[in-house]
């Protein structure tokens, strides 16, 4: 197998450099606390092998952000959630150190705690764009601090200033919590691009990205392990990406609960979702 098999878009040379790249591709192949659908840990291997067939010239930015230097980093291995969060804020926090924007290719959510952990450390006052089917913020589930469902629970202890889009799935307990300011219920956003402006205005620089791949409709994303019916559609996402590029500063972002099947499609959604995301943070630097 080459080394540009294993590389996002297949990138070799100059392009895959660590030294010369701007982004870092991290994947971390856990899959230790999601509750329903098993397979979240296939996820990266399956978005990096989708991302060679893209295009590498991006029509709406008129771009080919390969060009800034996109490195691929050996996959995070782990055998508990505790091992998790060590791991990834510590290399995480190399690679900012570095100057690089890293990318988390998950894995279950919960593979963004740590990744969370060290960009607040790093980028003070920073301001986190949640997109997701759930509200993800137990204290606790099935145990552990740790699990999927308490991400943003965790995200709270590290900012203040969290931001969640598509939600329409939570419990009971996770209501009192809720800004109504930040909180963006999927049934209320549809048929109208206004919620769009709400959500940039509520942002503050720089911005970090969790983004669940069940925050789409399950129509065009049906390999996640906690499919919810009503999501989000392509042009709904990326509008808002886009629009969050052009006002404030992103920082990093992840990209989890793949769980690949036999249709591919959603592999290539999840590979184009990066490389359009990556396109319009360069376009607008």
């Amino acid at each position: 197998m080459s080394a540009a098999s294993v590389n996002f878009c297949g990138l070799s040379g100059e392009y895959a450099d660590y030294k010369k790249a701007a982004a870092v591709i991290l994947p971390v192949p856990f899959d230790k606390t999601s509750t329903w659908l098993k397979g979240a840990d296939k996820g990266p291997a399956a978005i990096i092998d989708a991302s060679r067939y893209l295009e590498l010239y991006d029509i709406e930015t008129n771009s080919e952000v390969f060009r800034k230097g996109i490195f691929t980093s050996p996959p995070i291995q782990a055998t508990s959630s505790s091992q998790l969060l060590k791991k990834t804020s510590s290399q995480v926090a190399g690679f900012l150190k570095d100057g690089k924007l890293v990318v988390t290719l998950g894995g279950d959510h919960s593979v963004s705690i740590g990744v969370i952990k060290a960009y607040a450390e790093h980028y003070k006052k920073l301001s986190i764009l949640h997109l997701d089917a759930h509200a993800d913020s137990r204290e606790s589930y099935e145990g552990t601090q740790y699990n999927h469902a308490c991400v943003i629970a965790r995200a709270r202890e590290y900012t203040d200033n969290i931001v969640s889009v598509g939600i329409r799935s939570m419990d009971a307990s996770e209501r009192p919590r809720v800004d109504k300011k930040k909180m963006f219920f999927a049934h209320e956003i549809q048929g109208s691009d206004s919620w769009i402006k709400k959500v940039v205005g509520q942002l503050t620089s720089p911005v970090y990205i969790t983004l669940d791949l069940d925050v789409f409709d399950p129509g065009i994303m049906p390999s996640t392990g906690t499919p919810e019916p009503g999501g989000l559609n392509w042009y709904q996402v990326m509008n808002l990406l886009a629009a969050v590029a052009k006002t404030k500063k992103i920082v990093g972002f992840d990209l989890v609960e793949l769980c690949p099947g036999k249709d591919r499609a959603p592999d290539f959604l999840a590979a184009k979702l990066i490389y359009t995301l990556l396109s319009y943070i360069y376009v607008n630097a």
